[in-house]
């Protein structure tokens, strides 16, 4: 299907678009408006992970697009917590903990957009700014009459809970209400016209839609992304080692690199459409690659993803690192992850604690059971008794590496 502006066709052609309420006229609209258009992020953390990418790099193309992208932080409801996709209710946050994450999530965007005063530069905003002093009993009754318990109670992230016979809070039953109100309270403060969000938001979406329809009688949109998901069924943004933060100080670009370098083969086409700005014409290309070849592929999607997020200096680092690490036959790599011990606490350290120390193991138990299991590797040998001490013969100069199976490397650096 042809569409009219920039930003469907963009959508449609790198595969970001799964729903949209009345595409044609958001299209249309498209064409003659600069179009602000607004995703919510939750302060959960102190950095957003490799499952928020995508919403990412869909404001990226608004703005390319010629469009006004809108950050919207959750300082308002991190508090009450969203129940889609979840079993059990978020875990409370003090202001303090929520204002930290909120500063690590920042950083993240201003590596993907740019923010300033103009008609399409990017703004950053908190809806606590409006739901912190809402006035309770003046809320329910302006609002509270536009939203049916029916409706409500038919929400995916509503029946899911109650399906699985999971409890659920009255205060994250408002979670939908308040994310409505958001984008109505958007639309009166900056213009917005266009909420984007992943395919289980499209509930929460339709109903801020439903209620500025109903509340400011204007017509506003909604759209989401497909649920992302690998070849084998993994949910996008988390691996066998945990969460693929953005944030360098929560997860190195070398292990970010070294991510979309272990891709699927059946899943490099899909992720460079949506994870890089190659054209689609050098995407189609390197999809069709086969056998060893695939491999070209891999590489371009991790220097491309890890030099959007992280800077091309750090994606060419990271691709020599593991040109080292693993095409020359192992060697110590001055560019892998390092972790700085004193001389006193190196030599005798314990290999369960040495790998608990670059992170390859949360727990004396997670180390046994790597050691064991033949994962773990110093100077990329492997490593089976589980009282192995570190000695001086082990360093090479200041550093020893240490390996968790095949791809996890890190250096233990006397400092």
């Amino acid at each position: 299907m042809n569409h009219k502006s920039d930003l469907i066709h963009k959508f449609t052609e790198r595969g970001y678009l799964h729903q949209a309420t009345n595409l044609d006229g958001l299209d249309e609209t498209a064409t003659q408006q600069i179009v602000p258009t607004y995703i919510g992020f939750d302060c959960t953390a102190d950095s957003l992970h490799v499952g928020s990418l995508l919403q990412i790099m869909m404001l990226r193309i608004v703005q390319k697009s010629g469009h006004k992208p809108i950050v919207l932080m959750g300082g308002g409801t991190t508090k009450v917590g969203d129940p889609s996709g979840k079993d059990t209710a978020r875990p409370f946050l003090s202001d303090l903990e929520i204002e930290q994450n909120k500063q690590g999530i920042k950083k993240v965007f201003e590596k993907y957009l740019i923010f300033g005063d103009g008609p399409t530069d990017a703004v950053m905003v908190d809806n606590a700014d409006w739901l912190d002093d809402l006035a309770y009993v003046r809320f329910l009754r302006d609002y509270g009459p536009h939203f049916s318990i029916n409706r409500m109670m038919a929400m995916e992230s509503v029946k899911l809970r109650l399906e699985r016979e999971q409890p659920m809070s009255f205060l994250e039953f408002n979670y939908a209400i308040l994310q409505a109100y958001d984008f109505l309270e958007l639309r009166r403060r900056y213009g917005c016209l266009l909420q984007l969000g992943g395919s289980d938001q499209w509930g929460n979406i339709v109903s801020g839609i439903d209620l500025t329809r109903r509340v400011d009688s204007q017509e506003i949109f909604g759209l989401t992304s497909p649920l992302i998901t690998t070849s084998s069924g993994v949910k996008m943004g988390k691996s066998a080692d945990g969460a693929v933060w953005l944030n360098a100080e929560k997860l190195s670009p070398f292990h970010f690199w070294q991510f979309w370098r272990n891709t699927e083969d059946a899943d490099v086409g899909r992720f460079l459409a949506l994870f890089t700005e190659l054209p689609m014409d050098e995407v189609n290309r390197l999809s069709a690659l086969k056998g060893a070849k695939i491999n070209e592929a891999k590489i371009i999607l991790a220097n491309e993803a890890t030099t959007l997020c992280h800077g091309a200096d750090a994606a060419r680092e990271a691709m020599q690192t593991a040109q080292q690490t693993f095409v020359s036959g192992g060697g110590v790599s001055d560019g892998l992850p390092r972790t700085e011990v004193s001389t006193d606490e190196a030599y005798g350290m314990d290999m369960i604690t040495a790998l608990k120390k670059v992170g390859f193991a949360a727990s004396n138990g997670e180390a046994r059971r790597l050691i064991r299991g033949g994962g773990a590797r110093l100077n990329d040998t492997q490593i089976n008794n589980e009282s192995k001490r570190l000695s001086p013969d082990d360093f090479i100069g200041d550093k020893i590496k240490i390996s968790a199976g095949k791809k996890r490397h890190a250096l233990l650096v006397l400092g």
